[in-house]
Parts: structure tokens; C-alpha cells; sequence
């Protein structure tokens, strides 16, 4: 599940997922009555009720077997008609009772999955989001007239406005409150830095081709495709084969290429076009790669993330701040993932935006000075524990998750808490918004913590946040490759005696016992914590060898007592020199926009009653047009006023929209509402207006000389619509709907 990039695990393996298989956990897509709308409930009975209830299908089976064999008895050994009938009678009614179980299983898996919606219910809702998007140009597939690239979309003129919005609002809401850093980098990279970062050995996803065509596909999607698939739709599955594909779920993200190689072939997964074989698994790196000038002796790579530039500058960034932490630098920008097998829209593509923060601290301290300001949030959330023991996620207080430690830090807990906040104002729904925790089989060893915003919808939960606690990682591991010191300084008033932990591999034994891996053994060794770096030193006095994971090799390795000294010194000290810490919050811009788009569209009737018309609920903040203004029927005189007001709309800085043309006042309010308008202007008078809002369809009654700093008002947030209806005359809506 790495949108961003391998925030947490071994150093940027990769093994991502889109959509959180956690059966255990919590429901997806429960649909909302009368709106196509969704909720978040818990699944635990329906998990226990689709045990239960295989377990009697198999035992309703093993009867119709049973009787089955009874009728066939009796027919041959030429038995009494009535002996026969009520026999076949017995035998129908069995398969009634199994008709009955196979209708609450598959209710309990829609349950499971989906919180009792069925998959076609979400498929049919993402195919009526997908198709208005699609049709008003919101985004369309790249390259159309040449067919198309899988994972390459385009913006059309409102997509492009609601991710100006929404990028806006993020500036606002990060960069200017927190006082941030910004930075432009460059797209294409070279091969040097993202050799020290770990990309180029690492950013791989395990890759399988068709043996006969050549298509590639991805290894895991395929396994957990044919799990799902037998899950919600074989009934004759045992209790015990069940449980065994849900682990595989879970687990999907940690088996090696041999292992999912072995599953692939012990099921019988073939290539899904073609049902040909399919070759072993092997890793394939998902960066484009390219050479930087005509000459092609200097490789590089078009970027997989914007971090990278941000840690290769932090000594200049650190002069600029005034060498003083901590301090946060952000970046917007384009990065590229040449995807095995792009799918699922805008929540998988080989371009896309990120918008990431690294905020750099002490690793002493890491209070954060406005932490009270979010500790009071309550909002979904799902430690590793819950994950663990099978239960929901459930609303904490953020202050109380942190002083408990399920969140490690202040910092954390802060950006988490103004993530939160970002998300609900652009129109994400709370209820279907949750923040999970990493478990322990996702998290590197140098990460100190590790957080995933995740939105829910027609997809599952979908990732599109990463908050991080990553420790000094990446700055060191720059520091090293560049024999650069990225570091900060805290000087003394006064000389201090300080006790230094000191770690010193023993290169020579290293190399004789790992030999090619002796680098990245000796590397995590000198990346080891203060409280890991003393138990380990416990360990090999008493013990003389100690199992230590080495994540960058994906293995246990074991260290003996004359491979590493591990000692404290104490020593005089002017100053304290430190590699910082790194706060990271990554977000999925194209995910996030999508969500939106899923949270904010829904249904409703016609006036006549004939027809389902398409809205998108946008708040004002982010909609691609704030208002649309048009004369009520055409007439030169509302014509003039019409301009007038477009003219005062502009110069107040609102996008709008001018429509003279003379289709129906209700076909009119349509067309705007499908494309997210909140706010209706109908001239129908030279001296006054009514101001329509999208969602009520409430219309109030304005002077023309008011109405477009009244728009400029509720479209800031500088007041409500509830604000204007108490200050304005409510108009009748009915004739101009009709």
C-alpha cells in the first residue's frame, strides 16, 4: 500500500496495495438510501456468521448427497411410487435449505466486504461516477484518438480546476499556517541520488508475463484477485480453505517472489486474457529511466516522489531557516511510476501529483508548539493492536492517542490532526475518512512510527495519505553517498559532559561472513537506535551472537560478539551535532480528488419524476465554477444585467459562468448542478436577482448591486448559506424548476 513511496518498509520495496484487505476489520460501501452515499459499520458478526454459515452449507451438501443417493436407490431397486415422492419431496427440501444458506452467505459476504452492499451496487455507482466525469470532462484517458495509454489521464477544464483548488488550499492550509518552505525541483533525477535513496535497487514491484504473448501483469494483483473472487462468489468453499485465502490477504504484501510464485501455481492462476501459463515472478523497478545529455554517459531517472529534492537540499534550506529547527520544507510536483498494470482510474496511474512535507526535528524533541491546537480531535482511527486482535477502527481523541503512545510523538500527532482537518474541509466525508496505523510487518526498522489516511470508497479504503515518522534515514543516507554532512547543530551555553553511543563495525569479520551484503549489514548496524544498539550489546555478552534483521536485504542475519563494538564514551561538548529527524506527510493528489469526486456526487429526481439527475456536492472551496449566472428567458434588458453582474463576479475574483443561451431555466440548473456549481444567479428582474443554492435548491431574493459580494462572501467561507437566508427574502423556487 505505497501510493507515495515505500514510506515504511524495507527501504522502498514497494509492495503496495490500493485497497486495504483487512477482512476482520471494518465494512466498505454501505449504500445510503436515496443517494448514492456510503458509511462506515463493523463486520466481526458477519465474519463469524460466513464460518458458521460455510460449515452448514458443506453439512446441507453432504445431506443432499445423501438423500440423493436414497432416490436414486429407490428408483432402481423399483420401490413404491409414494415411497419415491416423498423421498424426491425430502431431497427438494434440502436444496431449499441450501438455496435459503447460500442467500445468507452471500449476504453476509456483501456485509463483509461491503457493508451490505453488493459488488455490482458499487460497480454500478463507480460506473455512474466514472461516466459523469468522464462526459463533462472532468479527466479522460490520454491519447484518446490514438486508443488510449493505460495510467495516463488528462485534466479537462473543471478537473483542472478543482485540483488548482484543492492544490490552493493546500498551500494555504500547510505552507502559509505552518510557515513552510516551499521548493521547485527538477522531474528528471540522477541515477546517483535515488541510488542513495534506494530506488534504483529497491522501487520494484514482482512481475509475471503471459509465457505466450508477453503481457505482463502484477504477481500480487493476480493472487488477490483470485482470492477475492472465490471468497464473494464460491459458496462451496470449506470454512477452513476460506480462512486459509483471507491470510493470504493479510499477508499478500510480505510473501517473497517464491512464495507467490508457489501460490500462483498451486491455484492454478493463469493469465486472466488468455488463460495461458504464467512465468515465475520477478521484480521489476517502476522508475522510468534516462540519460542526461546527448552523450548518455550520465543516467538518471524522471522522479518516483518530490522528496528527494527536498533531503538533497536541506543544508541550504537549514542556512536559510537561520540554522535553526525544527522546520518544515514542502514541494509540489509531477512524479512517474511506469505501473506493471495501471487500473482503477486515477487511483493507479504511471503520472501524478504529490504534494509532500518533510518536517525536520530533533529527535529529542519532538513536542510540537501548537499540538494543542488538534488534541482535541476526535476521529476515526485503528491502531496496529485493533488490526491485530480483529477489531474496528473507532473514534479517539488525538491528544489521548498520543499520551497513550498509540502515536509516537506530538509532531505526528499534530500533522496527523491538520491532515484530518485538510481533508473534511475539502469535502471528504468523516465517517468514511480513517487513519491506520502500520503494522509491525510494514515498518522499516529506522521508522519510528507510521500513519496512513485512508478514504473509503467504491474501491475499498484507499490510501492517500502517508504520515511518517522516519527518523534520520534519508538524510543519512545522502550524507553518506554525497560525504555531505547534513546535520544541525544545538550549541551550549556551557561545555557538557556528554555519554555517546558509539557503534563500530568490524568490517573485516563483516566481510568474511556476508561478503556482497556487508555494506548494507554494516549500515543498518550504524542506524541502530540507542535502546536496540544496548540490547543488542546485552545480548552478545551473554549470548555471543545475536539475530539481527537487515531490511535492506529482506533477511535475519546473525552478528557475533567480534563483528560490532558497542560501547558509551563520555566526552566534552561545545555543541551537539545531529542528523534531524523527519516528519513525512505524503499525499496522493489524484486519489484524494478522486475520493471527492466518489463523496460528493449523488442523485436525486426531476421535477417531473421522469429522470435521475446527476449532482456533485462540492463545497464552494473546491468547485470548479462558484457560480453561473443566466437571464431567465432571453430579453435584451436581462441580457445587460446578466453581463453587469459577470463583470462585478470577475472583479471580485469568483469564476463563474455566463449562459445566454435560451434553454429551459430547469435544464440550465441541471447542467450546473452535474458539474458541481453551488450557486445559481437568475436575472428575472433589472433591479433584483435570485441566488439559488445547488444542494436545497433554496433561492433568495438579491439586489443586483449586492449580489456578487454576497456570492464573494459564502464562497471565502466569510459566511454560510444559512447566513444569507436569515439576511435575504426567500424566493419560490417552483416556477423557475418548472
Amino acid at each position: 500500500m505505497r501510493f507515495v513511496r515505500a514510506l515504511n518498509t524495507c527501504a522502498f520495496s514497494l509492495r503496495r496495495r490500493v485497497i486495504s484487505t483487512h477482512f476482520l476489520h471494518c465494512s466498505l460501501l454501505k449504500p445510503y438510501i436515496g443517494a448514492h452515499h456510503f458509511s462506515v459499520s463493523g463486520t466481526m458478526a458477519a465474519v463469524a456468521d460466513e464460518d458458521s454459515l460455510r460449515r452448514a452449507l458443506a453439512q446441507k451438501q453432504s445431506s443432499i448427497d445423501v438423500q440423493g443417493g436414497a432416490v436414486r436407490q429407490l428408483k432402481s431397486s423399483g420401490a413404491a411410487k409414494l415411497d419415491i415422492e416423498a423421498a424426491v419431496q425430502s431431497l427438494n427440501a434440502l436444496k431449499l435449505e441450501k438455496a435459503s444458506i447460500e442467500s445468507q452467505l452471500q449476504a453476509a459476504l456483501a456485509g463483509a466486504a461491503g457493508g451490505g452492499s453488493s459488488s455490482a451496487s458499487r460497480d454500478a455507482f463507480r460506473q455512474a461516477v466514472v461516466n459523469t466525469l468522464e462526459r463533462r470532462l472532468f479527466y479522460i484517458p490520454s491519447f484518446k484518438i490514438y486508443r488510449g495509454v493505460a495510467g495516463l489521464y488528462d485534466y479537462g477544464p473543471p478537473g483542472c480546476s478543482v485540483k488548482s483548488n484543492v492544490l490552493a488550499f493546500w498551500r494555504q492550509h500547510f505552507v502559509l499556517e505552518e510557515n513552510m518552505l516551499e521548493v521547485d525541483c527538477p522531474c528528471v533525477t540522477p541515477e546517483v541520488v535515488l541510488k542513495a535513496s534506494g530506488h534504483v535497487e529497491k522501487f520494484t514491484d514482482l512481475m509475471v508475463k503471459d509465457e505466450k504473448t508477453g503481457t505482463c501483469y502484477r504477481a500480487d494483483h493476480l493472487l488477490k484477485d483470485f482470492c477475492k473472487e472465490k471468497l464473494e462468489k464460491d459458496f462451496s468453499l470449506s470454512a477452513e480453505k476460506a480462512a486459509e485465502l483471507k491470510h493470504i490477504l493479510a499477508v499478500l504484501d510480505d510473501l517473497s517472489a517464491e512464495q507467490l510464485g508457489a501460490k500462483i501455481k498451486e491455484y492454478g492462476i493463469t493469465a486472466p486474457d488468455t488463460k495461458n501459463p504464467l512465468s515465475d515472478p520477478y521484480p521489476f523497478n517502476l522508475m522510468f529511466q534516462t540519460s542526461i545529455g546527448p552523450s548518455g554517459v550520465s543516467p538518471g531517472y524522471m522522479r518516483p516522489e518530490t522528496a528527494q529534492g527536498i533531503f538533497v537540499n536541506f543544508r541550504d534550506l537549514y542556512y536559510y531557516n537561520g540554522n535553526k529547527l525544527p522546520f518544515a520544507a514542502a514541494q509540489i510536483g509531477q512524479a512517474f511510476r511506469n505501473e506493471i498494470s495501471p487500473r482503477q482510474g486515477l487511483l493507479r496511474v504511471r503520472e501524478f501529483t504529490l504534494a509532500e512535507i518533510e518536517h525536520f526535528v530533533d529527535p529529542q524533541d519532538k513536542s510540537h508548539s501548537k499540538f494543542s491546537d488538534v488534541a482535541k480531535l476526535e476521529f476515526l482511527m485503528f491502531p496496529r493492536d485493533d488490526q491485530v486482535s480483529g477489531q474496528c477502527a473507532k473514534n479517539l481523541q488525538l491528544g489521548e492517542a498520543v499520551s497513550r503512545g498509540i502515536v509516537n510523538n506530538e509532531t505526528l500527532g499534530y500533522f496527523i490532526g491538520r491532515v484530518y482537518l485538510f481533508l473534511t474541509r475539502l469535502g471528504i466525508d468523516k465517517d468514511r475518512l480513517r487513519f491506520r496505523q502500520h503494522l509491525a510487518n510494514e515498518m522499516a526498522h529506522y521508522a519510528a512510527d507510521c500513519w496512513d489516511a485512508e478514504i473509503e470508497s467504491s474501491y475499498g479504503w484507499i490510501e492517500c495519505v502517508g504520515i511518517a515518522d522516519r527518523s534520520a534515514y534519508d538524510l543519512r543516507a545522502h550524507s553518506e553517498k554525497s560525504s555531505v554532512a547534513l546535520v544541525a547543530q544545538e550549541k551550549f551555553s556551557e561545555p557538557r559532559e556528554v555519554e555517546k553511543l558509539v557503534i563500530t563495525p568490524i568490517k573485516k569479520e563483516l566481510g568474511l561472513a556476508f561478503k556482497g551484503n556487508q555494506k548494507m549489514v554494516t549500515e543498518a548496524l550504524e542506524a541502530m537506535e540507542e535502546k536496540v544498539a544496548m540490547e543488542m550489546k546485552a545480548d552478545l555478552e551473554s549470548k555471543g551472537e545475536v539475530e539481527f534483521h537487515v531490511c535492506t536485504i529482506g533477511k535475519n542475519v546473525t552478528i557475533k560478539k567480534n563483528m560490532v563494538s558497542i560501547s558509551k564514551e563520555i566526552k566534552k561538548e561545545h555543541q551537539r551535532v545531529f542528523t534531524p529527524s523527519v516528519i513525512e506527510p505524503s499525499f496522493g493528489i489524484g486519489r484524494i480528488i478522486y475520493c471527492l469526486y466518489e463523496h460528493s456526487f449523488y442523485t436525486r429526481p426531476s421535477k417531473a419524476g421522469d429522470e435521475q439527475l446527476n449532482v456533485f456536492s462540492f463545497p464552494p472551496l473546491v468547485a470548479p465554477i462558484k457560480c453561473t449566472v443566466f437571464p431567465l428567458v432571453q430579453n435584451q434588458k436581462y441580457e445587460e444585467v446578466a453581463k453587469l453582474i459577470s463583470k462585478s463576479l470577475t472583479a471580485a475574483g469568483i469564476s463563474h459562468k455566463i449562459d445566454l443561451t435560451g434553454t429551459s431555466i430547469g435544464k440550465r440548473y441541471a447542467r450546473t448542478d452535474e458539474l458541481g456549481v453551488p450557486f445559481a444567479i437568475t436575472v428575472d428582474s433589472t433591479s433584483s436577482v435570485t441566488v439559488r443554492e445547488r444542494d436545497s435548491k433554496d433561492q433568495v431574493r438579491i439586489d443586483v448591486e449586492k449580489v456578487a459580494s454576497v456570492v464573494r462572501e459564502v464562497t471565502d467561507g466569510l459566511s454560510s448559506w444559512a447566513d444569507v437566508l436569515k439576511m435575504y427574502p426567500l424566493h419560490s423556487s417552483e416556477t423557475a424548476e418548472e
